[in-house]
Formats: structure tokens, sequence, C-alpha cells
């Protein structure tokens, strides 16, 4: 019988890492396995048991299935979208790529696909949670037409409205933005916000991008800001210019 782990108590200086998942074998196996790599771990079996104490967890980072009982992960990463930018990434089965891009879509920053090899999943959790734990605050600020970007204060307006990002979202709006109008490729995206090369892959970007135009543009499905250069990548630009 595979050993149980319950939540680990609270230590000051160790991420913590919500983990969604009802496959009670692989929840345990997490666990321990993110245990000996130094987190503390909050498991769940399902959604809602792990929305219930989303709040005093605090979590530093949320591993979830996408296909629980109850509650499925899809609506497990909205709900958590609408109350933190923690980074979420999705644990899905190898053969459903639809579900990798929903999932991106719904609000998570990265996925593992099943059967996953252990170090890359550590690779990723670990890579999310230095990716997380600041925002790059050595620019300046940073303008494009009316849209600003503050990252010492994390802070993006589109003229006087404020927008509300993910970390990851500020992220690539930030290399976007230090392009002056630029091209940026996918490859350019993953190697500087998500700090992968082999690990990652155009759907995380391109997902990234979907959600960054629903929060910056007037209509997202006519882009005149965040423009895709077709075959090489993307820029932000002046709609006005």
């Amino acid at each position: 019988m595979a050993p149980t782990l319950v939540a680990t108590a609270r230590v000051t200086d160790q991420r913590r890492v919500l983990l969604v998942e009802d496959d009670a074998d692989l929840r345990s196996m997490l666990a321990v396995l993110l245990a000996d790599d130094g987190l503390s771990v909050d498991p769940h079996a399902t959604g809602e048991a792990a929305l219930s104490g989303f709040d005093a967890s605090d979590p530093d980072l949320a591993i979830v299935d996408l296909r629980l009982p109850g509650m499925s992960g899809f609506d497990v990463i909205r709900s958590i979208r609408e109350r933190s930018d923690v980074p979420v990434i999705i644990l899905t089965a190898q053969t459903a790529s639809s579900d990798v891009v929903a999932g991106l879509d719904a609000g998570a920053d990265d996925y593992v696909t099943k059967p996953f090899v252990v170090p890359e999943l550590l690779a990723r959790v670990h890579a999310n949670l230095r990716r997380s734990a600041t925002v790059p605050d050595e620019l300046a600020d940073l303008s494009v037409g009316d849209l600003v970007v503050r990252p010492r204060s994390a802070e993006v307006f589109v003229g006087d409205r404020s927008v509300d990002l993910t970390r990851t979202e500020l992220r690539v709006l930030i290399a976007l933005a230090a392009a002056h109008g630029d091209v940026v490729s996918r490859e350019h995206l993953l190697s500087t916000v998500w700090r992968y090369d082999y690990l990652g892959d155009s759907r995380m970007v391109d997902a990234h991008i979907r959600r960054l135009r629903l929060k910056v543009e007037d209509d997202p499905a006519e882009p005149r800001r965040l423009l895709t250069v077709r075959g090489a990548g993307y820029r932000l630009v002046d709609p006005t210019g």
C-alpha cells in the first residue's frame, strides 16, 4: 500500500505546493517526491477540498490534475485565478493535447503530461517557483502607446485602466514591451520568461498571448496592440501609430 502523506506543517523557509490529484497512489508518490525535494506539500483528492483551504494554505505553487471527480481541474484553475496569481502546473494525459490548450487557456502557467519523468516534473516545479519569486525589477517603466508597464511595482495600465496580470503574463508583457516594437519569437519568450528550451513548447506562449489580448485589447478578436507575425512571433505596438 502506498504511504499516506499528510500536509506538512508550515515552515517559513519552505516553499508550499498545493497538490490536487484524485489518484491516491499518484498523489502519495508526488507528495513524497516533492517533500523529499525540500517542499511543503498540501495534498488533496478533490478540487473542492483544495479550494476550501486555499487561503489558509497560501501556496507558492499549485499542481492540478485536469480530470478530477466533481469539480473539474479546469474549474479549479479558474477559481485559483480569481483569487491568486500563484503559478499553476497542470497534470494531463499524454494523448490529451486539447486538454493542455484548454488548461493553459483556463489560467495555468505550465503543464506536465502523464506518464511523466520525475526529474522533468521537479525541474518544472522549481523553474516556476524561481520565476514567481520576483518579477524583474531592473527595468525602468516601459510604455507602448498608452500601455504602461511598471516592472518594479508589477503594475500595468492601459490608459487610465489598471490591468491585473498573473506573474507569468506580466513577464511576457515585459519581454514584449522591452523589444520596442521588434518581433519577439516564441523561442525567445520560452527562454526568457519560462527559462526553458527543450522543456517548453509554443502552446504555453500562445495561450498567454491569448490571455493577454483579453486584458489589454479593446477587441481581442481583432488585436491592434499585440500582433502576430506569422512564422516569426509577436510584436507589441502602439495601436495609434
